[in-house]
């Protein structure tokens, strides 16, 4: 393993070899095993299987997303649909359910779906962002902006988990890694492009954390925010949409915290481990079918109350002509 990213510029793997690794990624495990995942053995299925998890880390690892401004400044550009982003984001998150709780047809076929979109997904940014002078390239295919991804998938899954049910040992850190690295093989992410052990990566990942390069462009400083905490739901759900925001912001970095101006005071601190603690009660008596399961229905219902108000006002972001 290497000990930092890939220099940018260094030769990255095409999307034609990609395929030839992701088909051999796709013969592993047990034979005639029904799930990737699987039930009973996978630390990543016990983790996303949790309703709590499911709803909250998207909107965190969104959140520390924003702050690789590569990354993030080619999804804005590569997006479709930039008056629907709570259409995206639900869109993305049952994708990552399939992938982590269906079985391996369906996982197969959203990965299909999604292999097709990256393989457009190229170009330059029309102006500099954070580090990266204009026209700079990215790509769906870039190692280096794939592992930020997995990264920030990957501690946003644990952190909610230890948040909202119970922390996990080393042991079951570790295993919930080597998941996330065949998580990402799957998007096609070469094995050999991330940490090996988690530790490994925990000391990269806040390394990353530490780096001056952590910025937000203008765009992601009022856009991040919004898809964050400011998502569509009818009036009766906004109460506990104030308490899953409240938890969300519990759980950044401070420093991510302090890029995007959240205030965060020894009282809020105070609430968020009462809220949190009076889950994780409460959850033990809730039905399975309550804690555990997909949240389709919570993803269509965000994507239905956008579609009805007629979109979603977002900041605009310069496109080369």
């Amino acid at each position: 393993m290497r000990s930092s990213p890939p220099t940018r510029g260094a030769t990255r793997a095409s999307p034609r070899r990609s395929r030839a690794s992701l088909s051999a990624t796709m013969t592993k495990g047990v034979a005639g095993e029904e799930h990737y995942f699987p039930p009973g053995r996978s630390i990543a299925r016990m983790v996303h299987g949790e309703r709590a998890v499911g709803l909250l880390y998207g909107q965190r690892a969104l959140l520390i997303g924003a702050l690789e401004p590569l990354t993030y400044t080619g999804t804005m550009l590569s997006t479709r649909a930039a008056d629907k982003p709570f259409k995206r984001l639900a869109r993305t998150a049952k994708v990552q359910e399939t992938v982590l709780l269906g079985t391996r047809a369906e996982a197969d076929e959203a990965l299909a779906a999604v292999h097709r979109l990256h393989e457009t997904i190229a170009g330059e940014i029309p102006e500099a962002a954070g580090p990266h002078p204009a026209g700079t390239a990215y790509s769906a295919f870039d190692p280096e902006l794939m592992l930020w991804t997995l990264a920030v998938i990957a501690d946003s899954g644990r952190a909610m988990y230890e948040t909202m049910v119970r922390p996990l040992s080393e042991d079951e850190r570790e295993r919930l890694w080597q998941d996330y690295v065949l998580f990402g093989e799957l998007f096609r992410l070469p094995r050999g492009e991330v940490p090996t052990t988690y530790r490994e990566f925990e000391a990269w990942f806040e390394g990353k954390l530490a780096s001056p390069e952590l910025q937000a462009t203008e765009h992601g400083l009022e856009m991040a925010p919004l898809v964050a905490f400011e998502q569509p739901v009818p009036p009766l759900a906004r109460g506990n949409l104030a308490l899953q925001n409240h938890v969300i912001r519990g759980t950044l970095p401070p420093r991510v915290r302090e890029i995007f101006g959240i205030r965060w005071s020894p009282a809020h601190e105070s609430s968020f481990r009462a809220i949190t603690a009076a889950h994780r009660r409460a959850r033990r008596l809730f039905p399975h079918s309550v804690r555990r399961g997909r949240n389709d229905y919570f993803f269509d219902l965000v994507s239905q109350t956008e579609q009805r108000r007629g979109g979603t006002r977002t900041p605009e972001l310069q496109a080369r002509a």
